[in-house]
């Protein structure tokens, strides 16, 4: 081989190396702008992500948007609000009021242990009973079964006073009260259930259609703000005459017949 053809071998080599080195590169520099570019559209996408986030966290729940709802008032109420819900004989000198969670599991058992007598001395004339709506376990447990519930119970109310007292007897039963921690009462279905018990409920359109619709979650937030107000600080509380009926142990509601009864007559004769 002649020099000649051995240096231009040579030349011919260094050149395809140059032009591979060269495509090399541009592989490289291509493979770097699609690195970069991807983790861009990836920080663009989590930033649009985390903007989504923030603007979905910072839109108001339904019930904090309920606030801003035109406020209906069930019949039969009352007061500022509509939130003023007694019933009894008007000739009944003193009024029993009774705080109240849906979702308390206090409540539920005072009702199926002293709630007849209540019913009972009001149907005498003995007293008149105010009612007063609370959902402080909705906030304490994560839930909207208080406030769900008390919206229902406005609905019954907007029926007739019997019927209401009736439906919340109904939901405070063995049968049909859920556990503290389990938010039942805030499907609508399971109220409507409730009420299918209650003969001036049972297949009642309007009374349903107020439950689906919500026709009262506005009220059920005024009467939860009525409890907040009242400087009572757990359910349930019975109050006659400012003062708080007490059970044995000089603390907590009567939650015997028998210790319900010495109160009240105590009370009545304050």
């Amino acid at each position: 081989m002649s020099k000649r053809n051995s240096q231009a071998a040579k030349t011919a080599a260094r050149e395809r190396l140059r032009i591979e080195r060269e495509r090399e590169a541009k592989r490289a520099k291509i493979k770097r702008q699609l690195i970069v570019a991807g983790s861009i559209v990836g920080v663009l996408a989590i930033a649009g992500g985390i903007s989504y986030a923030v603007v979905q966290g910072n839109k108001p729940g339904y019930w904090e948007a309920a606030k801003d709802e035109k406020l209906v008032k069930p019949a039969n109420t009352t007061g500022k609000n509509g939130t003023t819900v007694v019933i009894g004989e008007d000739s009944a000198k003193k009024t029993l009021v009774m705080y109240e969670d849906p979702r308390c599991p206090v409540c539920a058992t005072f009702e199926q242990t002293v709630g007849s007598t209540v019913d009972k001395d009001v149907k005498d004339g003995k007293f008149k009973v105010q009612y007063v709506g609370a959902t402080f376990l909705d906030n304490g447990l994560s839930g909207e079964g208080s406030k769900n519930a008390l919206s229902s119970l406005g609905a019954a109310l907007n029926v007739s006073p019997e019927a209401f007292l009736q439906y919340k007897t109904a939901m405070y039963s063995a049968k049909w009260h859920p556990a503290e921690t389990d938010d039942k009462l805030k499907d609508d279905a399971y109220l409507i259930k409730i009420a299918d018990t209650v003969d001036a409920l049972k297949g009642n359109k309007e009374f349903q259609n107020a439950v689906k619709n919500g026709t009262y979650d506005k009220w059920a937030l005024e009467m939860s703000a009525t409890f907040d107000d009242s400087g009572v600080k757990g359910t349930p509380t019975l109050k006659m005459d400012g003062k708080t009926l007490t059970g044995a142990d000089g603390k907590n509601a009567p939650m015997t017949v028998v210790d319900f009864n010495k109160a009240l007559e105590s009370a009545l004769k304050g």
